[in-house]
């Protein structure tokens, strides 16, 4: 029987497993909170662009009757989890922002990581919002429009995976699949007060193949970092599907989590070399969070990384790849594009193979650099963002002088070229009370570090972001 006064959407993902295994609530109770809770948001914020209600109450029955008979499907059986509308669902249509995509079509193929949340008992209950093809850093597109952040509507949520970010912070589902091919899930769990990993290239097996290549990554967007190693422990084995996928890891994330930052050696960068003019709260946010893992034991060393922004080489692959995928469209069809995305995709198709390999040597060194870097320390610390959320249906900040959103991302797109774990970790709110991010970056393969290291600030009550099913600042639809 639930407790009168318990908020379902406020748990995790490993709070609702245990209270399935104890029999306190039933799978189907939780996924009709989450539900109702995605309709009560969805006016404001605008995180989904399908509920799949139906299909959701339907699993959930199938999960209760397992967890009533014992027989748990797997390790997040009946956990009401969001896909980002760029991956694959079998059963609904997967449109990706465009107008481009007709929604006509059989849709019967998961992409590998749902398939293993499906193997697990997971519960889909709808598809989030996404620029265009994911093109961008913040998440308004021609077909679903502007997702708004949780913590004040006229502002962005972030992007490319603004809609997971806002679903997860508002409690419609715990647990998120997002992508990040340049910050997409750090992004947005930034601006929205959420934990979101992306993982080293390879650990999340991605199907169908990325235009964008190997920026492109898979990654958990959860309330914290627990929940992160959990879905990470089902999402992050091999599948046939993705030749460059990693084998299995060698344990468990979640069993992993254990252990703190004593002795760590952290290099925290507050600006990388003076090259980011940071917010002052942001950066003070990030500064104190810091302070607080040396007092746990970590050797924290203020220093940067040896690198020079490579935002040419960046944008020499991220635009060739918009190129790519938008090839085959016929001019009509490009009359219906993103302003924004058709500019970028013409300027990638005017650049050769040698450009595009000219940026795979910048990569290639930037790899480089940042391996010899990890030889002597453990985690790179920076601010996840220089800012924090501005206003909602832009791709800059107003005043800004950026052209592109890369001009106000410039500590996350670094380590998908190098293809680095890399996590987002909430510190605290600005003094209009907008969400800072911390990031946290690892060598390669060293997936479980980042997780440890975010744990840690969760459990020592560093990580500070939303109250989970609170709209600060938002009126529910109804009220």
């Amino acid at each position: 029987m639930t407790d009168p006064g318990l908020e379902l959407t406020d748990l995790t993902a490993a709070r609702l497993v245990e209270s399935y295994r104890k029999g306190e609530f039933s799978p189907e109770e939780v996924t009709q909170a989450a539900l109702e809770q995605a309709e009560r948001i969805q006016p404001e914020v605008n995180a989904f662009v399908r509920l799949l209600a139906d299909q959701a109450l339907a699993q959930a029955r199938e999960s209760t009757g397992r967890w009533r008979r014992g027989e748990p499907k797997g390790l997040v059986d009946g956990v009401p989890t969001t896909v980002k509308d760029i991956i694959l669902l079998r059963g609904a249509p997967t449109l990706k922002g465009s107008k481009t995509i007709p929604e006509q079509g059989s849709w019967d193929e998961d992409a590998p990581s749902v398939a293993r949340l499906r193997e697990h008992g997971a519960v889909f209950i709808g598809k989030t919002t996404t620029p265009e093809f994911g093109w961008k850093g913040v998440t308004d597109s021609p077909r679903s429009g502007v997702t708004r952040n949780p913590y004040d509507p006229t502002r962005t949520a972030g992007g490319s995976s603004g809609g997971a970010a806002a679903a997860v912070a508002l409690g419609a589902g715990p647990l998120a699949l997002g992508t990040d091919g340049g910050g997409s899930v750090r992004i947005p769990a930034a601006f929205c007060g959420v934990f979101a990993l992306k993982p080293t290239y390879g650990r999340v097996p991605l199907y169908p193949a990325s235009a964008f290549g190997t920026l492109a990554h898979v990654g958990p967007m959860t309330r914290d970092a627990a929940d992160a190693a959990l879905l990470l422990d089902v999402i992050g084995v091999p599948d046939h599907r993705d030749w460059s996928a990693l084998p299995a890891a060698p344990g468990s994330f979640v069993a992993g989590l254990s252990g703190g930052v004593k002795g760590l050696r952290i290099a925290y960068s507050p600006s990388l070399g003076g090259q980011v003019a940071v917010q002052p709260a942001v950066a003070a946010a990030v500064r104190r969070a810091v302070e607080r893992l040396a007092e746990l034991g970590a050797y924290v060393t203020e220093t940067d990384p040896d690198f020079t922004d490579p935002v040419d080489a960046f944008h020499a692959l991220w635009f060739s790849g918009a190129a790519r995928v938008t090839q085959q469209l016929g001019p009509e069809q490009r009359k219906l594009l993103d302003p924004g995305l058709r500019e970028i995709c013409a300027t990638g198709a005017r650049l050769s193979a040698l450009d595009y390999l000219a940026a795979v040597d910048v990569r290639m060194e930037l790899g480089r650099r940042m391996g010899r870097f990890h030889e002597s320390y453990d985690l790179l610390v920076t601010p996840t963002l220089p800012i924090t959320a501005f206003e909602a249906g832009a791709e800059v900040p107003k005043g800004s002088g950026h052209r592109r959103w890369t001009g106000w991302t410039p500590f996350t797109y670094p380590f998908n070229m190098t293809q680095q774990p890399a996590a987002t970790v909430p510190v605290g709110v600005d003094g209009d009370g907008l969400p800072i991010g911390l990031q946290l970056v690892a060598a390669r393969h060293r997936d479980g570090l980042v997780l440890r290291a975010a744990h840690t600030l969760y459990e020592a009550g560093i990580a500070a972001g939303v109250t989970p099913g609170v709209t600060p600042g938002v009126t529910p639809a109804g009220s």
